[in-house]
């Protein structure tokens, strides 16, 4: 049986791409996303105007990288995720970097998680390829995510995801996954920017 974004066509692909800082790339991954249950709850709030009254909320403009995945429901029923296994504490994005973290509440499996941390998206980063497609973005420069530990071992970036801003239109943002990926280890160090090209099609 179809879900509701299959049923409208949603779909996606993902590049991620090392780039040192004499210019070379490498790509790591190039391949297509999981579409999950998240965009079609998002959606059903605006087509039904349950949700925020304001377009803004539904834009997909935040992101989380995260170091357990892949999340457990991959294998069996990857639609079905709807947060990353290990995402990233504010501190662990690194203090140094160019990104901008905001802080909010996640919507998780209908509970709130408060207190997450979202690397917000850069409009520059958001871009319209077409009518039915946006590119977005998402930079870790040479600064952000290095030498990342969990439990006192290294740790690995494996697992990213991107979310909507706030389709409940709660008072202070709501997030929720909407499309996500697991891929192969990745010990971040300062010689490179991790670049994640992700495109969604509508």
């Amino acid at each position: 049986m179809k879900n509701f974004t299959d049923e409208l066509g949603i779909n996606g692909h993902l590049t991620i791409i090392k780039r040192y800082s004499d210019g070379q790339e490498e790509v790591v991954l190039d391949d297509s996303n999981v579409i999950v249950s998240g965009m079609g709850v998002g959606l059903s709030y605006l087509f039904t105007g349950s949700g925020s009254n304001e377009i803004l909320d539904y834009q997909i403009e935040r992101f989380q990288v995260g170091v357990s995945g892949p999340h457990e429901a991959y294998s069996t029923v990857p639609s079905s995720i709807f947060a990353l296994s290990g995402d990233l504490t504010k501190a662990e994005y690194g203090g140094g970097s160019n990104l901008f973290i905001k802080e909010a509440t996640q919507i998780e499996n209908g509970a709130d998680i408060l207190n997450q941390a979202f690397p917000l998206i850069p409009k520059n980063k958001i871009t319209r390829i077409s009518d039915s497609s946006v590119r977005y973005t998402l930079v870790l420069d040479e600064e952000a995510c290095n030498g990342l530990e969990r439990d006192s071992s290294p740790a690995n970036i494996n697992e990213v995801g991107m979310f909507m801003k706030n389709p409940t239109g709660a008072t202070d943002d709501k997030s929720l996954l909407v499309c996500y990926r697991t891929f192969s280890n990745i010990r971040k160090t300062s010689d490179f920017s991790l670049i994640f090209r992700w495109t969604l099609n509508f």
